[in-house]
């Protein structure tokens, strides 16, 4: 069944996400701070809208996939934003990577307008994205869940109801937490085996052929052995996201203290001017007193 979706943030996650929308034979009408993003969506059959009002005013489902929490206060909360425009009943998925408390303040904010919402960040980066191939974790009411469930089945493979409001987003905050922790470790293997001068590229065919494959090894090889490191999900927002860890774990009582050692060493790559490259940039200062 087709329906009427207002798609807030066309960044690198957010327009291939629109654009598989549009695919799958949604009306999409997205809203973006630039156009060009705009202008792509609509070449590839969707609609643009010069304001997050003009995005809603019609809209069934409204999805936001901006950067950040005062993105997401900004764009639902905030004056001229969704709460503002959207009618009782519409369904508000933020797809964004955000702490749970800023999640639970927009179901509360959103329940007393009457209207749904959604915590559903994603995993899989830009790839993810564009192949429609995303991890969708997502925290809210089940029959809101099933409703968006033909949704979320046109951007991911893995779509799962994970609890209430925010376990999303907690779920997402262990899924950051796994792979800064596995980026890591792969940059210092890598880093070991070319100082010992083994092969390289067999070498990470046979590590992703065992039990030291990952997700993680088996996208981003490609891009360790090139030092290519274009952004499919830049340090400044894995830093982004390893802040929202160290808070939801503080908050529970979890001690994390491998997640304390990468939430440093991602903070050091962002301090040392690595903040819009690729994650798989840490692999450039992976090695004592050795820099890529």
């Amino acid at each position: 069944m087709s329906r009427k979706i207002a798609f807030i943030g066309l960044g690198i996650m957010g327009k291939p996400m629109a654009v598989n929308l549009v695919k799958a034979g949604h009306h999409v009408t997205g809203y973006n701070l630039t156009q060009e993003p705009i202008d792509a969506l609509v070449a590839a059959g969707g609609h643009g809208a010069a304001s997050i009002a003009e995005a809603v005013a019609d809209a069934e489902v409204v999805i936001t996939m901006v950067p950040a929490d005062p993105h997401v206060e900004q764009a639902v909360l905030g004056e001229g934003g969704v709460l503002e425009n959207v009618k009782a009943g519409t369904l508000v998925i933020d797809m964004s990577s955000i702490t749970p408390q800023t999640s639970i303040k927009v179901e509360a904010a959103a329940r007393a307008r009457g209207v749904r919402t959604l915590d559903a960040p994603v995993s899989g980066g830009e790839a993810g994205a564009v192949e429609a191939v995303l991890s969708i974790m997502v925290g809210g009411e089940a029959a809101d869940f099933a409703e968006a469930k033909p949704l979320f089945d046109a951007l991911g493979t893995t779509v799962v109801h994970v609890g209430p409001a925010g376990a999303g987003q907690t779920v997402k905050a262990a899924n950051q937490l796994i792979v800064a922790v596995n980026i890591q470790v792969l940059a210092e293997a890598v880093v070991f085996l070319e100082n010992a001068g083994v092969d390289l590229a067999a070498a990470l065919d046979v590590l992703g052929g065992g039990l030291a494959g990952s997700t993680v090894l088996n996208r981003k090889k490609g891009n360790m052995l090139a030092r290519e490191f274009a952004p499919g999900f830049r340090i400044d927002l894995h830093h982004k996201d390893m802040g929202i860890v160290t808070d939801a774990a503080r908050a529970v009582g979890a001690a994390l203290p491998l997640g304390a050692v990468a939430a440093q060493l991602v903070a050091s790559a962002r301090a040392n001017g690595d903040g819009s490259l690729d994650h798989i940039s840490c692999v450039r200062r992976a090695g004592v007193g050795r820099i890529r």
